[in-house]
């Protein structure tokens, strides 16, 4: 990367950093979200093709929340850039209902025993 300083101040070097980890970030969040999505095709596509489409009903339900993790996770990094329509990425990702329907942030699961 190279940088001309002579025309630029302090601030106009941070204010360019920070736009190129903002779309840093959003390029990973966008390629989680595809990866998230391919899982659960995968998966679907698996049980279609064995004969038993319910017969890991909680793997599944892993994989919808696990995207629905990463599609609020990039909804979230696109408006931190100034994107608030979020309908163009349900139709472009073809995001399922079920996923949509999930988004937010992942509940972190305890093991330890209360008593």
């Amino acid at each position: 990367m190279s940088l001309d300083f002579r025309f630029r101040t302090p601030l106009d070097v941070l204010a360019y950093e920070l736009a190129e980890e903002k779309a840093s970030a959003l390029g990973r969040m966008g390629r989680a979200l595809e990866q998230a999505l391919a899982k659960l095709r995968e998966f679907d596509a698996a049980q279609l093709a064995s004969g038993a489409p319910a017969s890991r009903p909680q793997a599944r339900r892993v994989l919808v929340r696990e995207a629905g993790h990463a599609l609020w996770m990039f909804v979230v990094q696109r408006e931190a850039c100034g994107m608030r329509d979020s309908r163009a990425i349900m139709r472009t990702y073809n995001v399922p209902g079920e996923v949509q329907l999930c988004m937010g942030p992942m509940l972190a699961t305890s093991t330890r025993i209360v008593t």
